[in-house]
């Protein structure tokens, strides 16, 4: 019951202080979206790289398996 009255006043509270600081809210979110960006992207080309050269070294040892027959 302590946990249910706890959430309410915290959810009570963050919608107070949406309220009042939502300029400086919505400055936070902008401010974060650009490193957002930079990282997923970066961690997208990366594990796209990753990807690539593993489909390399299948193809290299398919090609070497083909040749021994």
């Amino acid at each position: 019951m302590k946990t249910l009255i706890g959430g309410a006043i915290a959810v009570l509270l963050g919608f107070v202080g949406l309220a009042v600081f939502f300029n400086q809210f919505v400055d936070l979110i902008l401010g974060c979206v650009p490193p957002v960006l930079l990282l997923g992207g970066g961690l997208a080309l990366y594990l796209g790289f990753d990807e690539l050269k593993d489909t390399w070294k299948n193809e290299k040892g398919k090609d070497t398996e083909d040749s021994k027959d």
